[in-house]
């Protein structure tokens, strides 16, 4: 099985314990340094799981031989570049292998020609061909050019429906509005955990209102101040004494970067609560190279209604009343939580409302495994996010 690192690492192995069928079944998990990741493959297992980043290293550095029946690829679509290194250490030992299996929700988000190098892993070329100029030539033409150079290309008229042909025997696609009775609003959270260091970190600011990091001191006055603290240490940074900005963690960050990657280029919105989260954010999406912006203008909002934005930014406390979002995008993302219903319910409501063009609204939110974060859902869940459930929500943390 090979996913991304968080998926390899956590999804799929939780997910054999959820079922009664897989429940007998021994699964390795391969990540790691690289002394882990050894161990890991020797060990005698029925699956075993790699994250995409190692697949270079398992074929051609790791001395364990590459003896699988069968290889299973979660986010098939990050194996779209015929040029990357894992896809031609995977395509070195494709031919030892069985069957190979591709996940993706979106095999062509740029167009048909990212399926070429998807399906050569899939058939070894048998159905669109052993090499990309031959799958261009027949069924592609010049687009944006200048003189030879050529910069982008497209279809035929022919294109699409002579290539879902030539792929459609080992080819499945299944909408879960086809086969589901779907709801208008899908709620999930994605999981994170914190090391043993920070949780002691974590544990301390809440037993003793104060923590000490380096020359740096942090205060909770009150049981309100606690929970903005916790809040803040849970998404991974806080505000210092003096307002300067402590870093604890980047699991959220992590995920989010997951999250924006799994979307495929889908427009996102994600929702943080502190200043120093929207910096930290705004950090990791400029090192992604992904194109965002603040929805803090009706620029910035028309830019985002007309599908200009893969990100956008938004504060729940100026989502605002009536301000409608909804033809940007269907996917909202909360890096941080707030205790206000309101906010809440207003800020999943520029997206989740009447003229959405999507047929489902996803609600994601990254929680920080042992922390406020779970409190805070709960009660967000439960509609019970008065002042008292926040203090009670503090002493039964502490």
């Amino acid at each position: 099985m090979i996913a991304p690192l968080r998926v390899a690492r956590d999804t799929w192995p939780n997910e054999v314990k959820k079922w009664e069928h897989l429940k007998d079944l021994r699964v390795s998990v391969a990540v790691g340094d690289a002394k882990k990741r050894k161990i890991a493959l020797m060990r005698k297992a029925d699956i075993y799981v790699i994250n995409r980043e190692m697949v270079k290293w398992l074929v051609e550095e790791s001395g364990v031989p590459f003896d699988y029946d069968m290889v299973v690829i979660d986010e098939l679509s990050s194996f779209k570049n015929p040029q990357s290194l894992r896809f031609k250490a995977l395509m070195k030992v494709r031919s030892k292998v069985r069957r190979v299996v591709g996940l993706t929700g979106t095999p062509a988000s740029n167009g048909l020609m990212d399926l070429f190098a998807e399906y050569k892993l899939l058939d070894m070329g048998q159905r669109l061909g052993r090499y990309i100029t031959r799958y261009r030539l027949s069924y592609f033409q010049p687009d944006k050019t200048n003189g030879a150079i050529v910069y982008s290309y497209k279809p035929l008229p022919f294109a699409e429906e002579e290539i879902f042909k030539k792929i459609g025997d080992i080819t499945i696609s299944m909408k879960s509005g086809d086969f589901l009775q779907m709801p208008e609003k899908i709620m999930t959270e994605y999981e994170v955990e914190m090391n043993e260091k920070e949780k002691q970190e974590y544990k301390h600011l809440k037993d003793n209102l104060v923590l000490s990091v380096g020359d740096q001191e942090i205060t909770a006055a009150n049981a309100a101040s606690l929970c903005g603290k916790l809040s803040q240490m849970a998404n991974g940074a806080v505000y210092t004494d003096d307002r300067n900005v402590q870093i604890f963690h980047e699991r959220k960050l992590d995920a989010l970067e997951d999250m924006i990657e799994a979307a495929n280029g889908k427009p996102v919105m994600i929702a943080y609560w502190f200043q120093h989260d929207f910096d930290r954010i705004k950090k990791r999406l400029q090192e992604m190279g992904v194109e965002f912006e603040k929805i803090d203008s009706e620029d910035s909002i028309k830019r985002w209604n007309e599908g200009r934005l893969p990100v956008a930014l938004i504060h729940p406390a100026s989502a605002g009343h009536g301000l409608n979002l909804q033809s940007g995008g269907s996917t909202i993302i909360w890096f941080g939580l707030t205790w206000s219903l309101e906010l809440y319910q207003q800020t999943n409501g520029r997206l989740w409302r009447q003229g959405q063009k999507d047929k489902t609204v996803v609600i994601q939110h990254i929680i920080t495994k042992g922390t406020i974060d779970e409190r805070i859902l709960s009660a967000l869940k439960h509609k019970d996010c008065t002042q008292e459930e926040m203090i009670a929500a503090v002493k039964a943390e502490i």
